[in-house]
C-alpha cells in the first residue's frame, strides 16, 4: 500500500509538472504559426504593391551584348523576328530550325544588318538530335546564356547556367497553354506542358537559391498575323483585340525578357486575363472564354 501511494504521488506530481509544459509548447507553436502567417500576409501585400508599382515604373532593361542566344524556330514568324532583334541588340544569335532554306534567310538578314549569327539545322522533336545540337553548340561557341524555346529542351543547357549562376530561359507558349483550342487537343496538351515545365524551372531555381538564372514564361495569343496570312484569325471582338505583327510581338517579348519578368503575354494587357482565369470557378472561366472566343479553327 505504501509503495502504491508513493508511486501515485510521484505520478501526480509528474503529470502536474508536464501539463504546464504541454500548454507552453502549444502556446509556443501557436505563436510561431501566427508569426509565419503574418510574414506571408505582409510579403504578399508588398508583392501586390510592387507589381502595381512596376506597371508604371518597370525595372530597367538589361543589356544583351555578347550574350549567346539560342532561338528555336528562327526560320519564320516570331522566331525569325526574335533572332533579328536579338542581333540588333548585340547578342550572338544561334538560329535553329528544321527548314534550312528559311533559316539561311534569317542568318543572311542578320549578317546584312551587321549582326552575328550561326546556322543550325535540327529537328528538335527527336531527343538525339537535341543532344547533338547541344554538343555542337558548346563546341562552337561554349556557354549559351539565353534560350528561347517552345518544347522540352532546357535540361541540355540548364546545368551549365546553374553552375555559372547566369542565364535566361524563355518559354514561348501559345494561348493553347491557358485554354483548349478547337480541334487542336494535342497542341493544347503540348502547350500546357511547356507552361508546366517553365513553372517547374522557376521553382527549382528558387528552391536551390539560384538568383542569376531567370525564367520568363510568355503566352502568345493567336492575334499575331503575318502579312502573307491575313485570314488566319477571326476575331469575335476585333475592336478590343486587334492584330499585331511578328515584329511587334518579338519587340514585346524582348522587352519583358530584358526586364527579367517571370511571366508575360503578347499582347501585354491579356496577362491579367490569364491570371483571372486561374482563380475563378470553372463555370465563370467557361463563360469568359465563350465571350472572348476568337473563332480560331486550324482544322
Amino acid at each position: 500500500m505504501m509503495e502504491s501511494r508513493v508511486i501515485d504521488t510521484f505520478l501526480g506530481a509528474f503529470l502536474n509538472l508536464m501539463f504546464p509544459l504541454k500548454m507552453l509548447l502549444r502556446l509556443y507553436s501557436f505563436c510561431i504559426l501566427m508569426i509565419d502567417i503574418a510574414w506571408v500576409v505582409v510579403n504578399a501585400v508588398c508583392a501586390v504593391f510592387q507589381a502595381g508599382y512596376e506597371l508604371f515604373r518597370p525595372p530597367p532593361m538589361k543589356s544583351l551584348k555578347r550574350e549567346n542566344a539560342l532561338v528555336i524556330g528562327s526560320g519564320r514568324g516570331v522566331g525569325r523576328e526574335l533572332a533579328i532583334q536579338l542581333a540588333d541588340l548585340g547578342a550572338i544569335v544561334l538560329c535553329v530550325d528544321q527548314n534550312k532554306v528559311n533559316n539561311e534567310e534569317t542568318v543572311e538578314c542578320i549578317k546584312r544588318r551587321g549582326g552575328t549569327a550561326y546556322l543550325y539545322t535540327c529537328d528538335i522533336t527527336k531527343k538525339e538530335n537535341v543532344q547533338k545540337l547541344a554538343a555542337q553548340v558548346k563546341k562552337d561557341l561554349g556557354f549559351v546564356g539565353m534560350l528561347f524555346y517552345c518544347c522540352g529542351i532546357p535540361n541540355h543547357f540548364l546545368p551549365e547556367m546553374k553552375a555559372k549562376n547566369h542565364g535566361h530561359i524563355i518559354a514561348l507558349t501559345s494561348v493553347a497553354g491557358l485554354s483548349y483550342i478547337k480541334n487542336q487537343m494535342p497542341l493544347s496538351v503540348a502547350q500546357f506542358a511547356v507552361q508546366g515545365l517553365a513553372e517547374s524551372l522557376m521553382e527549382d531555381l528558387r528552391v536551390n537559391k539560384i538568383d542569376g538564372v531567370h525564367v520568363t514564361l510568355t503566352h502568345i495569343y493567336p492575334f499575331i498575323v503575318s502579312e502573307d496570312m491575313p485570314d488566319l484569325v477571326r476575331l469575335r471582338i476585333p475592336s478590343y483585340f486587334g492584330t499585331i505583327t511578328p515584329v511587334e510581338a518579338a519587340r514585346s517579348i524582348l522587352e519583358s525578357v530584358r526586364r527579367n519578368f517571370p511571366e508575360a503575354s503578347v499582347p501585354k494587357h491579356l496577362l491579367c486575363l490569364g491570371h483571372l482565369l486561374r482563380v475563378l470557378p470553372r463555370k465563370a472561366t467557361v463563360l469568359i472564354r465563350d465571350l472572348l472566343d476568337t473563332g480560331v479553327d486550324f482544322a
